[in-house]
């Protein structure tokens, strides 16, 4: 299908897609949709912007928009109420015609080639290929170790699957009924789907189409907030089993450490408050020596600023029983989560 010229010149062939972004309407999104507006190459047949806020200000997307020049004039936006990206991403892909759909997230930065790599990429997919991942990488600083934050950013680059950019066929989209909207985060959303994908017969694989996820500034309690993914994991586990960290290709994650942990200091309390002080002594060590050891974890790789270690050791405390409440609040609710096939049938 022919398309308009993008930055590079000349009218081109290639497969039709479209992109579709979810936003907050975030301070990034501008850089997003430069970069994208820029892309040498053929340029998306469509782009939907997708508003997840819960009460939109449109007033707030009319900067954003304006970056995008000539390729405003073929850019929808529509809103999601505020449910997750995965809801987002869904009503995106119900408002898109094209057989290729790429999903970006409102963070990134595609490369300068990567509408012209993009093309390439679908053209190259076989009959069987669902889905082309692209390379995603995360600039790190070279003059100081990162901190934790920056590493747990940088570990995109080495994940499968991740909806940063990914493109999809829309047939295989709709085959699965897309993403799972039980997903309310962004977490585990893109590789529920991916799996999902691959049971249905599908094949996914790499691209070389490079795009850059820059480290968003946090604050030194992000990594306590990002504990509630483990709510999705335990979704994860109703809905694929007990070895889906293997069929992801997904770190298992400290959730077992983190559960002993949180045990050890439970019991601790306990038979402190009981009179059996041996016993507590004996279950307070053991919550000492975890929490020690998961904070020391944190802090040998990192910077080692006096920041830095305070951020650590006191978040060290606190994420065991964080993650063990979400693990354990995620099994409760997600009790009854029929696995995808069973909800297909």
């Amino acid at each position: 299908m022919s398309r308009p010229d993008g930055p590079a010149g000349p009218r081109t062939t290639g497969p039709a897609y479209a992109v579709v972004i979810p936003t907050l309407a975030r301070d990034t999104l501008a850089d997003c949709l430069a970069a994208l507006a820029a892309a040498h190459g053929p340029q998306p047949d469509e782009i939907v912007l997708v508003d997840d806020r819960p009460e939109p200000e449109p007033r707030a997307l009319e900067h954003p928009l304006a970056v995008l020049g000539d390729l405003r004039a073929r850019t929808t936006v529509l809103t999601s109420g505020g449910r997750g990206p995965a809801a987002a991403r869904n009503t995106g892909l119900r408002a898109v015609t094209t057989p290729w759909v790429a999903f970006l997230d409102d963070d990134v930065q595609v490369g300068p080639h990567w509408c012209d790599q993009l093309v390439q990429d679908l053209a190259e997919a076989s009959p069987d290929t669902a889905a082309v991942q692209g390379v995603i990488a995360v600039p790190l600083p070279g003059e100081r170790r990162p901190t934790d934050w920056e590493r747990g950013t940088a570990a995109l680059a080495r994940a499968r699957w991740i909806t940063a950019d990914m493109a999809y066929r829309t047939d295989a989209l709709k085959q699965v009924a897309g993403f799972d909207e039980r997903f309310r985060r962004a977490f585990r959303e893109d590789a529920d789907l991916a799996l999902r994908v691959l049971e249905a017969g599908w094949r996914i694989r790499q691209g070389r189409r490079t795009t850059r996820h820059p480290v968003r500034p946090a604050d030194r309690w992000v990594s306590l907030r990002a504990q509630r993914g483990n709510a999705d994991d335990a979704l994860m586990l109703r809905l694929h089993g007990p070895d889906w960290w293997h069929k992801a290709v997904a770190p298992r994650g400290r959730i077992r450490s983190h559960l002993a942990v949180t045990a050890a200091g439970v019991a601790a309390c306990a038979l402190a408050a009981a009179g059996r002080r041996r016993a507590a002594a004996v279950a307070g060590l053991g919550w000492a020596a975890g929490t020690a050891e998961f904070a020391w974890a944190r802090i040998v790789p990192g910077p080692r600023t006096r920041y830095e270690v305070t951020t650590m050791a006191v978040t060290s405390v606190l994420i065991p029983p964080a993650a063990s409440w979400h693990w354990l609040s995620g099994m409760w609710r997600h009790r009854a989560a029929s696995a995808w096939q069973e909800v297909a049938s």
